[in-house]
């Protein structure tokens, strides 16, 4: 018995355009149906299922808005994209919120077209449950995202429900918390689990290196240029890009990125020509990007086709529910060979009380100079080292609990106080730099995402405490 081809439903009112449609889709191998309104397309809805339905934005009896809404709604498992205008990019940020899956802009982009029909049928075959390309990959489920808290199981719900569509997504939480662990169990959720994801830190690449790293370059294009290379969006294509810490992309490449994302196209450095790219899109930041368009330090059309979705990331302070299963986690991952660390008496006590400024990337840190002084496996409440200041309930955690001892508050009990505070902090400060550069081999990238700060902040510290990579 021979298999049906997807089927899909096209809603045009204008006959030149719905034939070309019809033409390019059936040239796909793709059963067609039509309708020039509202009431006819909602006729077709009710007699065959679709994998795809392509409606145009304004229509004799209505908006392909309602189609948007009544498809969202009563066909959850069938996408539905739609046409707009030249420059309409409003009503396409209004369908995507609407629960639209894509959009194409018109003149109608033939390649564009087919690209978006392909990704439609990946989410279609993925439907009901969207895990057909397997489960969030491990670094997901074993990380930051682990926990039962509600918080938790409300984000990972709503992860769920991301995952089927095309529309960015900003997504927003303090340092540490997860941000990217979010974005990888979107992509791994999605239909294009299969196809590349790509994370870049905007924050970590300089300013005259962006067009070539995010587009690409040609040989020859400038000096040093010796072959050809892809940029993150051709890198991605077919799947996620991640644009981390996107509040720090300088103006001047904003302005590039939002024409790349509004044509869907990009152009090499040296190319006559642009290519198109089918690329999902998530942003993420630890910093308020509304308050950055009201400083004028982001674009506000920028702003508004990146922030379509917003996904907020809990910090651990509100899920410390999840410290127990969080901490297992890391230290089985500290373990590596199986030879896991244990808690002793106290210690998770001692983390509830902490308030995790650094959420939950400083509470591996923690976890990780903890289990170096640790004997014989055991890291004891004294192993953890927490700082001062930062306890829950308006305490400090295992200070708190020390200075209810009469013996601990009289300056004479205290016989290690530093000479010199300000000094004593500067060579803790060079102390943690000079070891996380240590364990990235000099690697400034990632030594600054260890530390959970920017690139440029920990190369101002760097040159602060005179700290020089060794000579090879």
């Amino acid at each position: 018995m021979s298999v049906r081809s997807p089927r899909v439903l096209v809603v045009d009112d204008e006959a030149d355009l719905r034939e070309l449609l019809e033409l390019t889709l059936v040239k796909m191998g793709l059963d067609v149906d039509s309708a020039a309104t509202v009431a006819e397309a909602r006729a077709l809805l009710a007699r065959h299922p679709y994998q795809l339905v392509l409606t145009d934005m304004r229509l004799p009896d209505g908006l392909g808005l309602e189609l948007v809404r009544d498809v969202a709604t009563t066909y959850k498992n069938t996408p539905i994209a739609v046409v707009t205008a030249f420059g309409s990019a409003d009503n396409a940020v209004v369908a995507l919120k609407a629960g639209a899956f894509d959009y194409i802009a018109k003149p109608v982009a033939l390649d564009q077209l087919r690209l978006l029909v392909r990704s439609a049928l990946r989410v279609h075959e993925a439907a009901p449950g969207v895990h057909s390309n397997g489960p969030a990959d491990a670094d997901a489920v074993d990380g930051r995202l682990k926990g039962g808290s509600a918080v938790m199981a409300a984000l990972r719900a709503q992860i769920g429900r991301l995952a089927r569509s095309m529309a960015p997504i900003a997504i927003h939480g303090e340092s540490g918390s997860g941000k990217e662990l979010a974005a990888r169990e979107i992509h791994a959720r999605s239909p294009r689990a299969g196809q590349p994801f790509i994370a870049v830190n905007c924050g970590a690449i300089p300013e005259a290196l962006m067009e070539a790293e995010f587009f690409g370059y040609r040989k020859g294009a400038f000096t040093g240029a010796a072959d050809d290379r892809d940029g993150f969006f051709q890198a991605a294509n077919g799947g996620t890009l991640l644009l981390d810490e996107v509040a720090d992309l300088p103006l001047a490449m904003q302005v590039k990125l939002l024409r790349a994302i509004q044509e869907r196209r990009v152009r090499k450095i040296g190319a006559t020509s642009e290519e198109p790219v089918d690329v999902r899109l998530i942003s993420a930041t630890h910093k308020n990007l509304a308050r950055c368009v009201e400083q004028g330090a982001f674009r506000q059309d920028l702003f508004y086709r990146l922030n379509v979705i917003e996904l907020a990331v809990p910090p651990l302070r509100e899920r410390q529910g999840d410290l127990p299963a969080l901490a297992d986690a890391i230290l089985e991952r500290l373990g590596g060979g199986g030879h896991k660390a244990a808690l002793g008496p106290g210690v998770l006590e001692a983390l509830a009380g902490y308030r995790f400024p650094g959420n939950v990337r400083e509470l591996e840190n923690i976890l990780e100079r903890a289990l170096a002084f640790a004997n014989d496996g055991v890291i004891e409440v004294a192993d953890l080292a927490l700082k001062a200041g930062q306890g829950g309930q308006g305490g400090d955690g295992v200070a708190a609990a020390a200075a209810a001892s009469p013996a601990s508050s009289s300056p004479a009990s205290s016989p290690d106080l530093p000479a010199s505070l300000p000094d004593y902090l500067i060579a803790i400060e060079r102390d943690i730099i000079l070891r996380a550069l240590a364990q990235t081999q000099f690697n400034r990238t990632q030594a600054a995402q260890l530390l959970g700060i920017s690139f440029r902040q920990l190369r101002y510290q760097m040159q602060k405490l005179n700290i020089q990579e060794p000579e090879a």
